[in-house]
């Protein structure tokens, strides 16, 4: 009867197979590694939060730290009766706390829907932040209204950008040292039909701007 054996090949083709199986490894590897790393560092492949909130510049001249995220004194409530655009003012940014809130008349010759006033703290004064915001019915008035309160910063400018929802630009933002004080600093920003601005000592406005969630 016949016995039946395996095939056995040669060595130089069984040789040969392997190094094609290995090739074929090593090829889909690099493959791998090359599309890992394109979505990591080539443009618009990496992921992106939600919401891109522009960074100011840092700056020394105060000691308040982004990431000091939670306030050490209580914030104030609203006044009755307060609008949308009111209570949609958070009552604490990073580690400041919203202490009043009242309207005004800033930039009333530009006729926004409604104008007000905040103040946001530490708890120390010396490094308090004033925030005005208003806001208007089209985006064209709010637009006219940011390059006319951008255009009236002097002093050194420290950054500006575009302000990004989603990905999507919903206006500008430029960040000025005060005219005539290199310790203090304002920021104007446009979000749509918003305007905000915010002023302070440096450290107080970049920390501010950095974690304010509009």
């Amino acid at each position: 009867m016949p016995e039946n054996k395996p095939e056995v090949k040669p060595q130089s083709q069984t040789a040969a197979v392997r190094r094609r199986r290995l090739s074929v490894v090593i090829g889909a590897a690099v493959i791998v590694i090359l599309v890992l790393f394109s979505a990591f560092v080539w443009p618009h492949w990496a992921p992106r939060s939600s919401t891109a909130v522009p960074a100011a510049s840092s700056s020394t001249g105060g000691d308040v730290a982004p990431s000091q995220t939670q306030p050490t004194i209580k914030a104030q409530p609203l006044p009755q009766g307060a609008s949308d655009l009111l209570k949609a003012m958070p009552d604490s940014v990073g580690a400041f706390a919203r202490l009043n809130a009242q309207a005004a008349a800033d930039w009333q010759s530009a006729s926004p829907l409604e104008e007000y006033q905040l103040t946001y703290s530490t708890g120390a004064a010396a490094k308090d932040v004033t925030l005005r915001v208003a806001q208007w019915s089209q985006e064209e008035d709010a637009s006219k209204q940011y390059e006319a309160l951008a255009a009236a910063q002097h002093g050194k400018e420290l950054a500006s950008g575009k302000v990004k929802v989603s990905g999507k630009a919903t206006g500008s933002y430029s960040e000025h040292e005060v005219d005539g004080d290199a310790k203090r600093a304002v920021v104007v920003w446009r979000n749509a039909t918003a305007i905000f601005q915010a002023e302070g000592p440096k450290a107080s406005v970049d920390a501010f701007y950095q974690a304010f969630p509009l």
